[in-house]
């Protein structure tokens, strides 16, 4: 099961792992392997990706990170593949990501002894990007009739957890992701909260937008450390952020809404 139909699959920039994730899910499927424990593989494998940074193996932490990135695709493959959505993998999923987002421009802020300010900035940007990402690529989901739902456009309520999965836990995972979550969430939805009530997305506006995925922030990072840039990873990602208001505006002037 794809996240959109055919039709309305776009490129996205973002998630270069894809094939790669696909083929081994179907791979996975066929064994006792749970996309639980490929969430934490993932987080095993961005933790070394931190290592590497503070330890000055630059190259080896991009590829870490890329190896994140194409790891992290594959858990929701072998869900859809196993046909086992959970709420456990939806939040823990999430949850590691902002974790290791912190770890990551931490680790890059104490090598490279940068300003706090700036770090803390970076890392607002960060997320801020991915959220709005997120935020249209949910909505688009949503209007699909054989779109993904498994995210809610608003996480504003604990979900009734799957059967196969303890409600106890999706109700700790889904606090601590709106403990980590929740500004971010509101404050896109504060930029744009008539975006829910337009039409839906053309491609080539979210294939644009795919730039701000988690994915192609990982890459960007990976290419700058191997390239020996990582002085200058922080400094991108604050003037990265400042298109975030070019997207909102170009989605309210050019992409009416429905009602």
């Amino acid at each position: 099961m794809s996240k959109l139909s055919t039709d309305e699959k776009f490129i996205d920039f973002s998630d270069y792992g894809r094939p790669i994730a696909v083929t081994a899910a179907n791979y996975l499927k066929k064994t006792p392997a749970t996309p639980v424990q490929i969430t934490l593989l993932f987080g095993v494998c961005g933790l070394m990706a931190v290592y590497s940074i503070l330890s000055g193996y630059y190259i080896t932490a991009g590829i870490l990170l890329v190896l994140k990135s194409i790891i992290d695709a594959v858990d929701g493959e072998l869900a859809r593949a196993k046909k086992t959505p959970s709420y456990t993998g939806r939040y823990l999923d999430s949850v590691f990501d902002i974790i290791l987002n912190i770890l990551i421009i931490g680790a890059i802020w104490y090598v490279t002894e940068s300003a706090l300010w700036a770090a803390t900035l970076a890392f607002i940007g960060l997320q801020m990007q991915g959220t709005l990402y997120n935020y249209y690529y949910v909505i688009l989901r949503h209007q699909s009739e054989n779109g993904d739902k498994t995210s809610n456009i608003f996480e504003y309520e604990t979900p009734t957890a799957y059967p196969r999965e303890k409600q106890k836990t999706v109700n700790r995972l889904f606090t601590t992701y709106k403990f980590f979550y929740s500004l971010f969430d509101k404050a896109i939805y504060k930029i744009d909260r008539n975006a829910p009530d337009t039409k839906p997305f053309p491609k080539w506006f979210m294939s644009l937008l795919s730039l701000y995925g988690l994915g192609f922030q990982l890459l960007i990072i990976a290419v700058m450390l191997a390239l020996g840039f990582i002085q200058y990873i922080i400094p991108f990602f604050i003037i990265y952020s400042f298109f975030i208001l070019l997207f909102v505006m170009t989605r309210k002037v050019f992409l009416n809404e429905i009602a």
